[in-house]
């Protein structure tokens, strides 16, 4: 009898530690979810007629800094400076950068850095047309900040960067790009390990389905595009002759990193100034956004994010022949 009991006793014990074993593997690859309805939370607030268009130095872009802070702050996202913020001055106005850090898992490679990024500035208030003078920046580029946010979001909850990620929001794109300027030397100073930059502008709209999902800026300056793509197993970004045509790579916060830190930064963008009519322009709104699109190019980033942070070694290089060209 004694014996059965034994064998009844171990086979339980057996039993529950599977499925403590079952339940904490579980528990570990378990990845975050990225939704439509979440961004789409986010994209209504940043693109709000409260925020008065998110002009450098307004109440409005206070706003937004505070709602970014607290989402970083709830998703484990932590400051990468004392505070969230990097401040500077243009001309009179108060500027500030919003800087975060998701730290990698390993213990070498943590060193190294990804950096995303968005500008979440705009324009502000406008010539009014039909009655609504508020420039909203929905696509430009609350969609951007929101995509930067939601990978930073993703990489806190998963832990499966072992490069740590800088999630950049930057202030003053509108003014020429000071904020980016300003954090990108305030980094070269401190010697700050950088290994590439994206900078994520206008992804609210979606392509033609006969064009690659999303194009890069500079896509022939480096093996970034290329490199990104083998990760994802598929071509999410393309050429786009026009964004060569119009220098885009020196004309938006991808610029002042690659100038400063002497690495391959671009701006990934999915608009392609075909399919969306409302450029700085009133118009630009959150009900105007295709968040399906949305969700599924951030989700489309993931894997090839995870190649490039997770690789042994820097596989996305300069390309000798890239030289800075005049503005």
């Amino acid at each position: 009898m004694k014996n059965i009991f034994a064998v009844f006793l171990m086979v339980l014990v057996c039993s529950c530690l599977s499925n403590r074993k079952t339940s904490e593997t579980k528990a570990v690859i378990e990845k975050p979810e990225i939704t439509e309805e979440a961004i789409k939370t986010s994209m209504e607030y940043l693109a709000s007629d409260e925020l008065e268009g998110r002009a450098t130095g307004s109440e409005g872009l206070e706003k937004a800094a505070v709602f970014i802070e607290n989402y970083l702050k709830s998703n484990d996202i932590k400051p990468y400076f004392e505070t969230y913020r990097d401040s500077f001055k243009v001309n009179d106005l108060d500027g500030y950068n919003i800087v975060g850090m998701v730290e990698g898992n390993d213990p070498k490679l943590k060193n190294e850095f990804v950096i995303l990024g968005g500008h979440y500035d705009h324009i502000g208030i406008q010539k009014t047309v039909e009655g609504d003078s508020i420039a909203n920046g929905a696509n430009d580029d609350a969609s951007g900040t929101v995509a930067a946010m939601e990978l930073g979001r993703y990489f806190a909850k998963s832990k499966t960067n072992k490069r740590s990620l800088l999630i950049t929001l930057y202030d003053a794109e509108e003014l020429g790009l000071k904020g980016a300027a300003n954090l990108a030397e305030r980094l070269k100073g401190e010697n700050f390990d950088a290994y590439t930059m994206i900078n994520f502008e206008m992804i609210g709209v979606a392509r033609a389905e006969s064009e690659a999902m999303a194009y890069m800026s500079g896509y022939e300056r480096s093996n970034f595009a290329e490199t990104l793509n083998s990760y994802a197993d598929e071509e999410i970004i393309g050429f786009f002759p026009k964004a060569k045509a119009m220098n885009l790579f020196f004309r938006s916060d991808n610029f002042p990193f690659y100038k400063a830190l002497d690495i391959p930064a671009h701006a990934i963008s999915t608009f392609d100034f075909t399919n969306f009519d409302y450029y700085h322009h009133v118009e630009d709104e959150a009900d105007k956004m295709d968040y399906a699109h949305m969700a599924h190019f951030i989700k489309k980033m993931i894997p090839a994010l995870e190649g490039m942070m997770n690789a042994p070694t820097k596989d996305v290089l300069l390309k000798e022949e890239a030289v800075i060209e005049d503005e």
